[in-house]
């Protein structure tokens, strides 16, 4: 029995084809196929989707940051009229066991609970009120235990364990160069840097439909299809085959869909009732269903010689990994081995740690480990420069790395590292005009009418960082594309299948540009995302762009050949090319239409392709090939501050970025725009609040993100130095922007103020009554 054949009906808003024959191949900047959907808001996401037989799923999580669960008592929520099922942990079929890199965090709570927030049961009823309220009923008997909610704490020997093991997820160690060098200028800094949240505008949400065949479809605003069939087919006690998942629509993600959240609780109440189950969670529980941006703690010492030149960087970075490992230790290898930022270091000492607590679960948002180490190393680089008497961009330039150079692990950087010319570029855009205040809106505070400019200071901050593309560490890091060209209606169409989420970057638009590209047709259609094709990976790292499409440009130039072929063999022609829709010779002669070559038999190739393979580092040295491609960018922030009330205005926030090759301009303008604005957030205004493992805020009334009002002008710099190694040359876009534009941005509030700052985001009260 085929996969589809199992399915009883698609529900509503359940994903369709993909279809654009807007004119845009490799360079261009065609109209996204979800664009204006979107804007209207027509654009069916997975809070939309909908089945008439379908009931709700809730889900009960724990209060507590760290208890032991002595008993569950179901009975008041199942006799609530209209509920069908409460399920505990006993009623998991297969292993009680989630994770993405180790799979240590139970589906649902079983003994012990170990962060505020962990789902404990499930409700599914025929109306979500019901479910939420007959959730309320279920009585769980907690015994409290200690509470461990400081990350370098956790590390000490007498500290209470999260886990059996012990407190700690990895420890990075790098050591290169001499270790005992000195140098005649030292600076060092602790610095610090709260829990941001991914803040995706859609809700976690989705709709499990048991099968026929005794398996599940599973409808899903995810990150990574394949690991999640596989943690779901963990938990079930069913082979791949019966846990079928399709991408429904995504509202936003930045790393906070990688993990699971109401997956695997859909699917079991679904087997479990027979019945569809819809799960939608609201924005608070939201906050408490996904992870988050680690915090973390560090501390950094540079010494230079007098001139600046960089002699040794030592680091200690600590991040909160939460209650469980998520992507902990990968977490822990970027920002261990990127740590120092891009720069020239003779000698290095880096440990990195990531750690259990009772905290929420952190995981991967972009920028991945890179974020929290570059406020710290971009602090202490414009420390350094006035510390020997050298300009911010000066001791930049001076110690950046360039093509040929050896980063902390000892891995040649073997393409463009324009780390001089980018920081070039930002300092020489024109700065904005003072402002006279006459215009509430562009004084801090804004309509608030709290200054007419007194008090307020500008500072103007610089900030460059790198950022690894695709996976790392020897992992295997690929992505399968299915391609098919054939007739329909009398017209050649190209279909192209991958796995690969599409989660508002635009990758549909970049496969199919690359299909228009390759096979020279204008009509592409992207077939729903779905598992029934090999994984594509995960969106995230930066990585679809490259390694997907990577392999559509493989699996469109294997169809290309065998088109090729048959037209040779046809035509008795050599040296052919497939464009509009026609063969032509070298010298652009039409030779045949496409659509009398394909005829009947379609062509379809299926293309399993691969980057350079990485390696792992070594354990005691941290040396080795880490990352297969860097991407570098720099922004320049103005801000105006008002001393007297610590209100911050950001008046600019230009950059230039090194892209490799644009093969969607548009888009990449739009990935950079903003990525800013997720580091000006954290910068500003963004943090999950915990106190002794509960979260105070967790809601968008007391989580502030950026607005279009918070948002500057941005003078946007664009580089292109194709990377050799990289299909088109290109380079991954989205995370280094969110790297480099808060640093900008905390660096230019510190010379506005004179004061350190050493904690972001930095507030209201870091500044008022502060500066003399």
């Amino acid at each position: 029995m085929s996969q589809m054949s199992t399915r009883t009906k698609q529900p509503v808003g359940a994903p369709t084809s993909a279809t654009n024959t807007e004119s845009g191949r490799i360079g261009d900047s065609p109209l996204r196929p979800d664009g204006t959907l979107k804007v209207t808001g027509e654009f069916a996401y997975a809070s939309d989707l909908w089945m008439d037989d379908m009931i709700w799923g809730v889900t009960l999580r724990s209060p507590h940051p760290h208890a032991r669960i002595r008993s569950i008592d179901i009975g008041p929520a199942l006799a609530t009229p209209g509920v069908y099922a409460v399920l505990t942990a006993d009623d998991i079929p297969g292993r009680n066991a989630v994770g993405l890199e180790f799979d240590d965090q139970p589906a649902l709570a079983t003994g012990v609970v170990r962060y505020q927030g962990e789902p404990v049961a499930l409700v599914a009823a025929d109306h979500p009120e019901i479910a939420r309220q007959a959730a309320k009923k279920v009585v769980v008997d907690y015994e409290l235990l200690p509470v461990v909610s400081d990350s370098r704490a956790a590390l000490e020997p007498d500290s209470p364990k999260v886990h059996d093991g012990g407190n700690l997820v990895r420890h990075l160690k790098i050591r290169k160069g001499d270790q005992s060098v000195k140098a005649p200028v030292v600076v060092s800094t602790d610095f610090e840097v709260g829990m941001q949240d991914q803040a995706f505008l859609g809700p976690e949400s989705g709709l499990a439909v048991p099968a026929e065949d005794g398996g599940v479809d599973l409808y899903v605003a995810t990150q990574w299809l394949h690991v999640d069939q596989k943690q779901i087919c963990n938990v079930l006690g069913l082979p791949p085959e019966k846990v079928r998942l399709t991408l429904a629509g995504v509202g936003g993600a930045f790393g906070g869909r990688e993990d699971l959240s109401m997956h695997v609780h859909a699917c079991l109440l679904a087997m479990h009732t027979g019945k569809p189950v819809k799960m939608v969670y609201n924005r608070e529980e939201s906050f408490f269903g996904h992870v988050h941006r680690h915090p973390a703690r560090m501390r950094f010492e540079y010494g230079a010689q007098p001139d600046g030149r960089l002699v040794y960087g030592k680091a200690e970075i600590i991040f909160d990994g939460g209650a469980y490992a998520s992507s902990t230790a990968a977490v822990v290898g970027n920002g261990g081995t990127l740590g120092m930022g891009p720069y020239v270091f003779p000698s290095v000492t880096v440990d990195c740690y990531g750690v259990y607590t009772n905290n929420p679960p952190c995981g991967a948002m972009r920028g991945f480990g890179c974020v929290q180490a570059a406020f710290a190393h971009e602090s202490l680089m414009d420390e350094l420069a006035d510390a020997v008497g050298a300009s911010r961009i000066g001791v930049r330039e001076l110690n950046g790395m360039t093509e040929g150079a050896e980063n902390i692990t000892g891995q040649v950087i073997d393409s463009a590292a324009p780390v001089a010319e980018l920081i070039r570029k930002v300092a020489e855009l024109p700065l904005p005009p003072a402002d006279t205040g006459s215009d509430l809106r562009s004084m801090p505070g804004g309509v608030a009418n709290t200054t007419h400019g007194e008090g307020v200071r500008r500072g103007v901050g610089y900030a460059v960082t790198y950022k690894n593309i695709g996976f790392s560490e020897g992992f295997d890091d690929y992505s399968t594309a299915r391609v098919r060209l054939e007739v329909v209606n009398h017209e050649p169409v190209a279909t192209v299948h991958t796995a690969a989420a599409e989660v508002g970057q635009g990758l549909i638009t970049i496969e199919q540009q690359i299909a228009r590209t390759e096979l020279g047709v204008q009509r592409v259609v992207v077939h729903p995302k779905d598992t029934s094709v090999g994984s594509g990976g995960s969106t995230s790292a930066s990585r679809q762009t490259y390694v997907t499409g990577g392999a559509v440009k493989a699996a469109c130039e294997a169809v290309r050949r065998t088109v090729l072929a048959r037209a040779a063999r046809t035509l008795g022609a050599e040296d052919l090319v497939l464009d509009g829709g026609k063969v032509v010779s070298r010298s652009g002669e039409v030779l045949a239409d496409l659509v009398d070559v394909l005829g009947e038999v379609p062509v379809e190739e299926t293309v399993e392709w691969r980057h350079r393979p990485t390696e792992a580092i070594d354990p005691e040295t941290g040396q080795g090939n880490a990352h297969v491609q860097y991407a570098f960018s720099a922004h320049r922030a103005v801000v105006d501050v008002d001393v007297e009330l610590g209100l911050v205005k950001v008046v600019a926030l230009d950059t230039a970025q090194d892209v490799g090759r644009a093969l969607n301009p548009a888009a990449v303008i739009g990935q950079i725009q903003g990525g800013s604005a997720q580091g000006m957030g954290l910068a500003l205004m963004e943090e999950i609040i915990v106190s002794d493992g509960h979260i105070r805020n967790p809601s968008f009334t007391d989580y502030l993100i950026p607005t279009i009002l918070d948002m500057p002008p941005m003078q946007i710099e664009v580089l292109e130095y194709a990377d050799p190694h990289a299909p088109y040359g290109v380079r991954g876009v989205g995370e280094p922007p969110t790297i480099s534009s808060g640093p900008a941005v905390a660096a230019a509030i510190r010379q506005a103020t004179g004061l350190p700052l050493r904690r972001v985001p930095i507030r209201p009260e870091h500044i008022a009554g502060l500066v003399e």
